[in-house]
């Protein structure tokens, strides 16, 4: 009996110790992901590729940190005060695409995934284009709208909250564009879906916050960069990961 309890205990230690070493690590793509055409937009350790939005450089309230982005407040502002810290991967503009990021939310934690970034000089990322909301849904001072929690297109659908993991825990956002078609999952939910360009579409930037930019009224772009949000507060990012379709 002895010897088979030991057995069984030699077993279970060795399934576990495989699952362990076979896990895939941040920041890194597996074999299958590799075949089906994903690329990483961000390797854990350095911000290749990425730049300020309308810009030349990282912004300073950037850094790496445990293989991730973190964005949080800088020198001189206060919580909620952006610093200028907008950013994208400037590297490639994408159409049609499959894009995943994980991202961690500090306490109060408000910020964006952006897509189709069209730069206008003095203008913020969020000026020309659509944004999925990151955001502590329980204690960030935006959380009293809807379409302002996180996972939503923000100020025009809503998201189901109940999909999103609190502050302090990771999220993975899948944010899928295909011929104007676009879906939106968080944690493996979807939880959004809309077309671009369409009557539906016009409908939703006119009644949003949205109706007197500009850069939306004129019509977003069909292809952009990747962006990413600094509003003040402390964030991560990683596995920043595409495809195209």
């Amino acid at each position: 009996m002895k010897k088979n309890i030991f057995l069984v205990i030699v077993f279970a230690a060795g399934i576990l110790f495989s699952a362990a070493t076979t896990a895939q690590k941040p920041n890194t793509l597996s074999r299958a992901e590799k075949n089906d055409g994903w690329v990483l937009l961000f390797d854990g350790k350095n911000f290749d590729g990425w730049r300020q939005c309308n810009g030349t450089e990282m912004p300073a309230n950037w850094v790496i940190e445990d293989n991730a982005m973190k964005v949080f407040t800088g020198e001189g502002k206060k919580p909620g005060q952006g610093a200028g810290g907008d950013i994208l991967f400037a590297d490639k503009k994408f159409k049609n695409f499959e894009l995943s990021v994980d991202w961690k939310a500090g306490e109060m934690a408000n910020s964006g995934i952006f897509y189709y970034v069209r730069e206008v000089p003095g203008k913020p990322i969020y000026y020309a284009a659509p944004e999925i909301q990151v955001l502590d849904n329980k204690n960030a001072t935006d959380n009293k709208i809807d379409s302002h929690l996180a996972g939503s297109l923000y100020d025009m659908i809503a998201a189901d909250p109940s999909t999103v993991n609190p502050a302090g825990e990771w999220n993975t956002c899948v944010i899928k564009i295909n011929n104007g078609e676009a879906t939106i999952s968080m944690n493996g939910t979807e939880v959004v879906k809309y077309t671009h360009w369409t009557a539906e579409w016009d409908e939703l930037v006119q009644n949003s916050k949205f109706k007197s930019f500009p850069g939306f009224t004129e019509g977003i772009a069909k292809e952009g960069y990747i962006g990413l949000q600094d509003h003040g507060y402390t964030v991560w990012f990683r596995n920043i990961k595409i495809r195209e379709l």
